[in-house]
C-alpha cells in the first residue's frame, strides 16, 4: 500500500457507563443513550457534529439526540462496527461517527444461560448446547490433541480476575486475589471449565467516537489510530455445534483457529508482527479462549499456547499483558454488542494513558479481539498511538 487506508481516521474517545449485575431503572436504550452522551462529553464534541450512528438502537438515538438526518446503521458495534465506521470516515461518507450500545433488563431468567447466547433453534436447544458447552468442546479438543492442562486454563482465569480485583470500576472488584488453585477448586460448569473459568453476566453501556485525524488534532483528547484489522466469521453464533475442523471457501484454517486470517490481515496492514504488540485486550468468554487466540494470532505455534501463558508472560508486568480491566470474567459482560465494544474501549484507554487500573506504562500498540471459536467468529483490530 502506498498510503494506509485509515491514515486520516482517529478514535478520539471511548466511554463506559457504570456497570452492574443489574442496573435498576434502566432499559437497554436508556443506558445506550447515557453511553452516547458520555462519549461526546469525553471528547468535547457537540452532538450536532455527529453525522453517522452505529448501534442496534441507531434510529432511537438519532431521534433522542435530535441530530437527523444522518447516516444510520444498525449493524453491530465492537470491532466490526469500528472498522466499518472507520471506512465511512476514510472514504468521506461521514466525518464523525458515534458507536454506542447498552444492555439492561434483558437477562431476567437468572437460572438460565444469558439470552443472547441461546437463540431458539431446534438443533441446539433440546440438547443443552449452551455457551459453556460450546466453548468447552473447542477446549477439550485442544487438550486431547496437544496435552493442554487445566492448570494452564486456570492461570489465564486467575490473571484476568486479578486484573478486575484491583479495578475500581469492575463489577467483581475486591473479590480476589485469586490463585490458579482457587479456579480449579471452583465447581465444574462444563468440562473442562470450572465456574471461575467462565464469564459472568451483567448490564451496562459503552460508546466510541471516530472522526477525521484533522478534527481529532483540534480536540483536547489524545487520538488513537487504527493500524489494521480483520473480521472472520464461519456461521451464526450459538446455532451450530462449534466443530474444531470446520472450514470454508477453500481455506485450510479450521474453526479452531478462526481469527488467524483476520490477524494476518491486521498485521500486514499495520506492517507489524505479534512481537510488536504491547497490550493484548483479548476477548475472554472462557479461559481457554485466550490460549486459543495466542495460537490463532501466531504469537506462538499451534499447541504451544498452554505453555505460552505461563511464567508471568500475560501478567500486567509481563511481555504480553492481557485483558487489563478484568474483562468479561470480572469487569463486565453487558450482553449483545456491548461486550464486543469493551475491548476496543480499553485499548483506546491504554493508549490514551487513561486506564483506572493496570495502565501499561509504555503502551504504543494494542491488539483487541472479539468472539471465539465457540461462536464461529473472531475479529481483530490493532490500535496505535502513532498515525499510520
Amino acid at each position: 500500500m502506498s498510503r494506509h487506508p485509515f491514515r486520516d481516521v482517529a478514535i478520539i474517545a471511548a466511554f463506559n457507563t457504570p456497570q452492574a449485575r443489574v442496573l435498576e431503572g434502566h432499559t437497554a436504550f436508556s443506558i445506550t443513550l447515557d453511553a452516547a452522551r458520555g462519549v461526546l462529553a469525553e471528547a468535547a464534541v457537540e452532538v450536532t457534529e455527529v453525522d453517522a450512528v452505529f448501534s442496534k438502537h441507531a434510529p432511537e438515538l438519532i431521534h433522542a439526540l435530535g441530530i437527523g438526518p444522518v447516516w444510520n446503521s444498525n449493524s453491530k458495534s465492537g470491532i466490526a462496527g469500528v472498522l466499518q465506521a472507520a471506512s465511512l470516515v476514510a472514504t468521506g461518507l461521514a466525518q464523525t461517527v458515534l458507536l454506542a450500545d447498552g444492555e439492561a433488563g434483558i437477562y431476567t431468567e437468572r437460572s438460565a444461560t444469558a439470552p443472547w447466547t441461546r437463540p431458539s433453534n431446534e438443533f441446539v436447544a433440546p440438547f443443552g448446547l449452551y455457551t459453556a458447552a460450546e466453548f468447552g468442546l473447542i477446549a477439550r479438543r485442544h487438550m486431547d490433541r496437544y496435552g493442554t492442562l487445566p492448570e494452564q486454563l486456570a492461570e489465564v482465569a486467575a490473571t484476568i480476575r486479578n486484573n478486575g480485583h484491583v479495578n475500581p470500576d469492575a463489577i467483581y472488584r475486591g473479590r480476589g486475589p485469586f490463585t490458579p488453585a482457587d479456579v480449579l477448586a471452583s465447581r465444574m460448569i462444563a468440562e473442562p471449565f470450572h465456574l471461575l473459568d467462565c464469564a459472568m453476566t451483567s448490564e451496562g453501556g459503552c460508546a466510541v467516537l471516530i472522526t477525521t485525524a484533522e478534527r481529532a488534532a483540534e480536540l483536547p483528547g489524545t487520538p488513537v489510530y487504527i493500524l489494521g484489522g480483520g473480521l472472520d466469521t464461519l456461521g451464526p453464533a450459538y446455532r451450530h455445534a462449534p466443530v474444531w475442523d470446520l472450514t470454508g471457501r477453500g481455506s485450510d484454517i479450521p474453526n479452531g483457529y478462526v481469527g488467524r486470517r483476520a490477524a494476518r490481515k491486521a498485521f500486514a496492514m499495520a506492517g507489524l508482527r505479534p512481537a510488536d504488540v504491547d497490550v493484548c485486550e483479548l476477548y475472554d468468554p472462557f479461559s481457554f479462549e485466550i490460549i486459543r487466540q495466542f495460537e490463532a494470532f501466531e504469537f506462538c505455534g499451534d499447541g504451544e499456547g498452554g505453555d505460552f501463558v505461563m511464567g508471568g508472560r500475560i501478567a500486567p508486568e509481563g511481555e504480553f499483558p492481557i485483558t487489563t480491566d478484568g474483562g468479561l470474567m470480572s469487569y463486565s459482560h453487558g450482553g449483545g454488542m456491548v461486550q464486543l465494544s469493551q475491548r476496543v474501549a480499553r485499548g483506546v484507554h491504554q493508549l490514551q494513558k487513561q486506564c483506572r487500573s493496570r495502565q501499561i506504562a509504555d503502551a504504543r500498540v494494542v491488539l483487541c479481539s472479539n468472539g471465539g471459536a465457540g461462536a464461529l467468529f473472531t475479529d481483530v483490530v490493532l490500535l496505535g498511538s502513532e498515525r499510520p
